[in-house]
């Protein structure tokens, strides 16, 4: 497959994942769109799991019993840390598309500006905030409770 320069695009399924030339922000999405599909996939076991109270205090006992443990705690820091990640990049995603993070859109003349110099410290910012709560919420799961 060729792209409009004529260079054929040698990155295939492998730049897609691992963002290939493009940098910290394809990450940020990339990482962005696995969380999301996490926190999918947790809020539908989430449903099938306490659809049980509906089949009496029984059933709810035996369904809490099955997601107990510490793998479970485990996994359930994952799941905060995912919707963590996912709520603070999608607050700087909005900022961004908004225009109010990077100013609004130029009009394309050469020589071509780029906005990756304003986007990178948004960016930057939003993981450190992300590992900040997660070190916070890590403190919760396995130290204070």
């Amino acid at each position: 497959m060729l792209d409009t320069k004529g260079y054929p695009n040698r990155l295939g399924l492998r730049g897609w994942v691992g963002g290939g030339r493009w940098g910290l922000e394809r990450y940020l999405y990339t990482l962005h769109r696995l969380t999301g599909l996490g926190l999918l996939v947790y809020f539908l076991l989430h449903i099938i799991v306490t659809s049980a109270r509906a089949f009496g205090a029984a059933a709810w006992d035996a369904s809490m019993a099955r997601v107990t443990g510490p793998v479970f705690v485990a996994g359930e820091y994952l799941v905060f840390a995912a919707f963590v990640f996912h709520a603070a990049n999608g607050v700087r995603l909005a900022l961004v598309e908004l225009g109010w993070a990077i100013g609004r859109p130029i009009e394309p003349v050469y020589p071509y500006r780029t906005s990756v110099d304003e986007q990178r410290p948004l960016a930057v910012g939003v993981l450190i905030v992300a590992a900040l709560l997660a070190v916070v919420g890590g403190l919760d799961f396995f130290v204070l409770h």
